[in-house]
Parts: structure tokens; sequence; C-alpha cells
């Protein structure tokens, strides 16, 4: 669970009546549902990230792109804000809503409404479940890569707009390596479409601009999906070690190899106890650390990529190695890594979820910095992350009852974040960052660079309506934050607002 206490946004939103805006979408959009009453919209106030809460001024459930085109012209007429929201299963206060602005949901949009198995991809509605194109696909022999451990709920529109990856993007890539186009409306309730079904488009690539934008850019409407074989076969190793930075350092070593696992995660001790607790997946609850790596592909291949593995991983100094006997045990393997989250929630009151990304070269090093943090700090971090692409999700477990205690969490995990910068890495792997580490942006970017963003989301969206206050912090924030210097107290391109 994350806390956030600084509630104001980057840009003054101006006040609006709920009640002339409630009237004034109503005409224009007559057959479109809107939620008003505090009760109808309380299930609407968080996200994943639970403890972000703010009741939005108003709530809109479209069933067509006419009702969506007619809420986004109203909205930008009466400069009222628009935050798009899917599942809400996002964990950076990404989808927050606004109490000045009316919160688009986009889960009735949920058809699939093509699969081209010949050509290997299906087109979808937003709200469509990640998981459900593999389960539509399958009688095909198909299926769709990236898999976020909340695919059984997550929508895929929220995919495109946080770049959701999972426990096999290492080999298979992230959202923006999986889908060929979208259909977008912009705040003037344009329609566009962007990218296409060929490998390339001419002009410049929209196509990943709006891939992790966080609905800044454009309200996503459909989404074109490339679909892949299901592999012939796929075997699981788990390997435990001593050792924590043994298994960091045994990840580099399988890649060195020339070995690209279809998923390569790490847990340490915390985690292991954890999922075998909640799940009974078999893991070694002694170990340090275990390293779950799948190799699929065909029979003969993975046989030979095993073997090599095996000597890596003893090299490396795993103390045991175990193959998965068949499909059940190594589903069961997974499912206490995609079970980490939910596990850890039960060892502790609450948690704070981090997203950094890092080289792999640094994890012994940065494993070895969080450890030292959790001791300063006094609080108990447990690691669960997909190490192969180095996005690391430490877990930091504390009490919100205790006074301080949150305060002493978020100071953590800000560091935790700055020391991926530190090692060469990122704030974010595939959570997005949202309301979350808006202050950690400044810590990785320059003025130039933000003053980059700003111009890109001024160039889709003039006023700063679509989702303001999240993402992209103004440079007096960073000043503030301490994280950039601002000469003369006067900031850069003072033409350009500051969202």
């Amino acid at each position: 669970m994350n806390i956030l206490h600084d509630e104001r946004l980057d840009g003054e939103l101006v006040p609006h009546d709920r009640a002339k805006v409630l009237a004034a979408l109503a005409n224009a959009a007559p057959d479109l549902t809107l939620l008003h009453r505090e009760e109808d919209l309380r299930p609407f106030e968080c996200d994943g990230l639970s403890a972000y809460r703010v009741l939005p001024m108003l709530v809109a459930l479209p069933e067509t792109l006419d009702q969506v085109e007619a809420l986004l012209r109203k909205c930008h007429e009466l400069r009222v804000p628009v935050v798009t929201r899917g599942a809400g299963t996002g964990l950076s206060g990404g989808a927050l809503p606004l109490e000045q602005g009316v919160l688009l949901v986009m889960s009735r949009f949920s058809r699939i409404l093509e699969i081209d198995a010949d050509a290997r991809i299906a087109r979808v509605q937003p709200g469509v479940r990640n998981l459900a194109i593999s389960e539509a696909v399958a009688p095909h022999g198909l299926y769709y890569a990236p898999d976020p451990s909340s695919q059984i709920a997550c929508s895929i529109g929220g995919n495109v707009a946080e770049n959701a990856g999972g426990v096999h993007c290492l080999k298979y890539g992230l959202t923006v390596h999986n889908v060929m186009s979208l259909n977008v409306m912009t705040i003037e309730g344009e329609r566009m479409t962007i990218g296409s079904e060929a490998l390339d488009s001419p002009g410049f690539d929209l196509l990943a601009l709006m891939m992790g934008s966080e609905g800044m850019l454009g309200v996503v409407t459909e989404v074109t999906v490339k679909l892949l074989p299901k592999p012939e076969t796929a075997k699981v190793l788990m390997a435990s070690f001593d050792d924590i930075e043994k298994a960091g350092t045994a990840v580099g070593a399988i890649i060195a190899a020339g070995i690209i696992p279809g998923g390569l995660e790490m847990m340490d001790n915390l985690a292991i106890r954890a999922a075998e607790d909640f799940i009974q997946a078999g893991y070694p609850v002694d170990a340090e650390a275990i390293l779950l790596c799948e190799l699929d592909g065909v029979e003969a291949d993975v046989q030979e990529d095993i073997n090599t593995v095996r000597r890596v991983l003893e090299t490396s100094g795993a103390t045991d190695i175990q193959l998965a006997r068949d499909d059940a045990e190594r589903a069961r393997f997974w499912a206490g890594r995609k079970n980490a989250f939910p596990a850890v929630g039960r060892m502790s009151p609450d948690y704070y979820c981090m997203d950094g990304t890092i080289p792999r070269r640094e994890l012994p090093r940065v494993l070895k910095g969080i450890s030292q943090l959790s001791e300063q700090y006094g609080l108990r971090v447990a690691n669960v992350f997909h190490a192969g692409d180095g996005n690391m999700h430490p877990l930091i477990l504390f009490d919100a009852n205790r006074e301080g205690e949150l305060a002493v969490a978020e100071e953590l995990g800000g560091r935790i974040l700055e020391l991926c910068v530190e090692a060469g890495g990122s704030i974010t792997g595939e959570h997005g960052v949202g309301r979350e580490k808006i202050n950690q942006m400044c810590a990785q970017f320059g003025s130039l660079e933000i003053t980059a963003f700003h111009a890109v989301k001024h160039a889709f969206d003039e006023h700063g309506l679509l989702n303001p206050g999240k993402n992209i912090p103004t440079l007096a924030r960073c000043a503030e934050f301490g994280a950039m210097h601002v000469h003369n107290n006067e900031l850069p391109h003072p033409e350009l607002p500051r969202f």
C-alpha cells in the first residue's frame, strides 16, 4: 500500500460547479451514464494503490465512441480536466481522479473486435482484460505475451497507458513491443489512428510515444495487438542461493552465456517465505534468494539451454537447482511469484511497493544498498523483481498506525529509487510515475528534458486537461524538491505552460 502526503497538483485547476457540469454533459450526451452521488463515486476514489484517495467530481461510463467524443468536446469547452481509468489496478496513482475533474471509465469497452490468426493480430477495445486476449486466441495456438501479475484483471488500455510488462517481458518485450496500432481520441474529441498493421509506418513514431504516456496525451479507444505462437515446450528451473548477491551475479552470468530466458525472476528470503505460506509453491524457505528461470522454444533447444543454465548457476554458487517436473509444478512455481505482492501483504499491516530499474550488472551492488537502507531506516524490505531486465519491486513493510512510520516508508522508497538512478537506471520499469514518483522525476531528469516533456504535452493538450498533476513535474516543483538548479529564479522557455 502506498500513501501520498502531498496532495498538491502542479498547476491550479479552475473550480467548477458540479451541477452545471453534470447538466452540460447530460445535454451533450443524453444516453451517457453519469455518476454524481457520493455513494456512487466512492468505489472510484482510488486504484490499486489503495491509500491514494480522491473523490472525483463526476464519473462517466460511456458505451459508445460518440459518447466519449461528446464528453471530451464538452470538457474541453468548459476546461474541465479528464482522467481516464481502466480496471483500476495501477500502482502509481496514475488513474487517481481529481476533485475538480471527470473520471472517464472505459471498462464497458470490453469487446474483442477481431482475431486474425493468419496475420497473428487481434483488435480489441481498451476495457478487454489482458488475460482474456490469450484465452480467446488459445484455440488458434496463439497468445498475447505481456503478462503483468494483475493480468487476470488489468485492462489492455491501462497496459498501454503504463507500458506494462510482466514476468516474460525479458524475452518478449513490454506492451510497446507487442502493439501494432492504436485508435485514440484527443481532448478536443478528434479521432486518430496511430501506427498500422505494417511493420513500420512513415513519420514520427507516435505509437511508442503513446505507450506509457499515462493518459496525458489522448484517450485510447482501440488497440491492435501482436499475437505469438505458443512455444512447443517450456521448462522452469528454480535455483536456491545462500546469499542474495550471488543470485544477483548469476542473473548477469546467464545473459552473458547467450541465453535469453522466457522469464528470469528473483525473490529474497522474506518474499520466499511469504509466497510459500500463501501459495505452497514448493519454495525453499531457508534460501536467502531464489531464481526462477523459464526456457521455452523447440524441445531440443530448450534442453540444451537447460544444461547451459545449470552450469552457470552451479558456477555462480547455487546451493540447489530444481527442474519443474511437469506443467503443474511449473504453474505452481510461477503462481508463487505472481502472488508475491498479496502474499507479502499478509506479513504486515501495510507495504509500500516500489518499481525501479537498473542495469543487470548493478544488481549485487543495489541489492546490498537496499539492505543497508532497510537497516538504516528500521523497516523490512522484501525484494521481488524481474531480474532479467533489472526491474526491481522492493516492498517496504510498515504500519501506518504507528506515528511517523508512514513518512519513514515514503522516505526510504524515495531513497531506493534515487539509488536506482545513481546506478544508471530508472525510477520506473512498468508501474509508471503517476502521482507517486513525481518528485523522483526531478532526480532523473534535468530542466531541458522536463521542458521537452511539457512541450510534447502542450502539443497534444494545450490546456493541460488530460490527467493533470501526473507523470511530469513542473520545474518549480523540482527546484523546491532540491533536485534542480533554476538560474536567477527563472525557468527556461517561459512561453510554455507549466501543467
